[in-house]
């Protein structure tokens, strides 16, 4: 099954940014704070969230980087 093809997937995809791992993020960051909700603040979940903001946190400064020197 393509994960694309489910509704709120897609939808997100076609109205997002344009940027696949941004959307992916924005998408997983519900999920994650359900997942934390449900089990807790242990030593993993937080190193999920430290995961997630430090993925979300470099891959806005990536692209920041590419649009400053014109390679975008």
């Amino acid at each position: 099954m393509n994960p694309t093809a489910i509704p709120l997937v897609e939808t997100v995809f076609e109205v997002g940014a344009q940027d696949r791992l941004f959307d992916g993020l924005l998408l997983i960051g519900p999920v994650l704070l359900v997942l934390i909700a449900a089990v807790g603040r242990t030593p993993l979940t937080m190193a999920l969230a430290g995961g997630y903001i430090a993925a979300f946190l470099l891959h806005i400064g990536h692209r920041y980087a590419r649009e400053e020197s014109g390679s975008a």
